[in-house]
C-alpha cells in the first residue's frame, strides 16, 4: 500500500481509550490528544479502540466525539471512525438523500472502487440504512447519468481478461458513439467503460486515439456534457491513473469552490491507507505545490491539523 497512515507499532487499544476518555470527558475536551491518537492508528486499529472505550466507559466513542466536537473537525474525527466500506455508504447516503444530490460525490466513489469495495460498500449500505444503493440511485438520480452509475453499482467489471481481437472493435463502437450520441450509442459508451477490465480498456483507449486521431477523453468532453460526460471522465482518468484522478480532484476542491471540505475530507479519509501517498506526489507534479502547502493555505484550527496529520509528510515544501 502506499497509504499515508499506517497501522502504528507497540499498540496499545486499553491505553489509547483511556486517554480519549480523559481528552472528551474533561472541562474542555483536548482535541490534540483525539488528533494524535486517531490520525495516526490504522483503520483497524481505531475500531478496537472503540471497543474498548466502550467496555472502559460503557459509552460510544463516535456519540462521544460527535457530542464534545463541532463543524469540519467533527467530520473528519467521526469519519475517521467508519470501516472503509462503512464510510463510502455512508457518504453515498448523504449525496443521495441530502437536501441537494451531490453528484461528484457519486462520481468519485463508484468510478474509482473495484468490484469488491463496491459489494462490500452495497451491504454495507443496505446494514445501515436498511435500504438497497442500487434502488436509491434509481430514484434520486436519471438519464444516462443514472444508467451509468446503476452499472457500476453493479460490481461486474471483468477483472484480468484483456483480448486484443476485440479492442479496436471497442474502440470503434466508442468512436461511434461519440459521432453519434443517440440513446443506444450512450447505452453502448457506458456499458464498454463499465464491464470491460482495466487491461482490456488500457488496449481500447490505445485503438481509439489510433482510429480518431483524438484522446478517448477530449473526445467525450466535446461530445457529451453535464454529469454523465463528468461520470464517464471520471472512470477512463480512473482507469488511467487512479491517484492522479484524486489529485485533481483535490486541486478542484481546494481551489474551484474556495474550499470544497467534504470532497477533501472524504478523499484524504478514503485513501489514507490505500494511495495518499501516490496522491501528494501527483499533486505535487502536476501543480508544483504540495498537498500540504494548499491544506496549510486554506483550512486552520484543529481541523488543519487533523487534515495535515492524515496527509503527512511534505513538511519541507510548504
Amino acid at each position: 500500500t502506499q497509504g499515508t497512515i499506517l497501522p502504528a507499532p507497540n499498540f496499545n487499544p486499553i491505553m489509547d481509550a483511556q486517554l480519549l476518555g480523559g481528552a472528551l470527558q474533561g472541562i474542555s475536551c483536548e482535541k490534540d490528544v483525539l488528533i494524535d491518537i486517531l490520525t495516526q492508528r490504522c483503520n483497524s486499529q481505531r475500531l478496537m479502540i472503540a471497543e474498548a472505550y466502550r467496555d472502559m466507559y460503557g459509552r460510544d466513542l463516535v456519540t462521544d466525539l460527535k457530542e464534545n466536537l463541532s463543524h469540519h473537525f467533527k467530520e473528519v474525527m467521526v469519519g475517521l471512525m467508519y470501516p472503509p466500506a462503512s464510510y463510502d455508504a455512508h457518504e453515498l447516503w448523504h449525496a443521495l438523500k441530502g437536501v441537494d444530490i451531490e453528484e461528484k460525490c457519486l462520481i468519485d466513489i463508484l468510478a474509482s472502487r473495484s468490484n469488491m469495495e463496491i459489494f462490500q460498500m452495497k451491504e454495507a449500505y443496505l446494514m445501515q440504512y436498511n435500504t438497497d444503493l442500487q434502488q436509491d440511485i434509481d430514484s434520486e438520480t436519471s438519464g444516462h447519468f443514472r444508467d451509468t452509475l446503476m452499472n457500476l453499482a453493479q460490481g461486474t467489471r471483468m477483472e484480468g481478461y484483456a483480448d486484443p481481437s476485440t479492442a479496436a472493435q471497442d474502440a470503434m463502437i466508442l468512436w461511434e458513439a461519440c459521432q453519434q450520441k443517440t440513446g443506444e450509442h450512450k447505452n453502448m459508451l457506458q456499458m464498454i467503460l463499465c464491464n470491460r477490465s482495466h487491461q482490456q480498456l488500457w488496449m481500447v483507449f490505445q485503438e481509439f486515439q489510433n482510429i480518431s486521431g483524438q484522446d478517448i477523453v477530449d473526445a467525450i468532453n466535446e461530445c457529451y456534457d453535464g454529469y454523465f460526460q463528468e461520470l464517464l471522465v471520471a472512470i477512463v482518468l480512473c482507469i488511467r491513473d487512479k491517484p492522479s484522478y484524486f489529485a485533481y480532484r483535490l486541486y478542484n476542491a481546494i481551489h474551484d469552490f474556495g474550499f470544497h471540505n467534504k470532497t477533501v475530507i472524504r478523499i484524504l479519509i478514503a485513501r489514507s491507507e490505500i494511495d495518499l501517498m501516490n496522491i501528494r506526489q501527483r499533486y505535487k507534479e502536476r501543480y508544483g505545490k504540495s498537498l500540504f502547502h494548499d491544506i496549510k493555505h486554506f483550512a486552520s484550527g484543529h481541523y488543519e491539523s487533523a487534515l495535515l496529520a492524515i496527509c503527512a509528510g511534505d513538511t519541507e515544501d510548504y
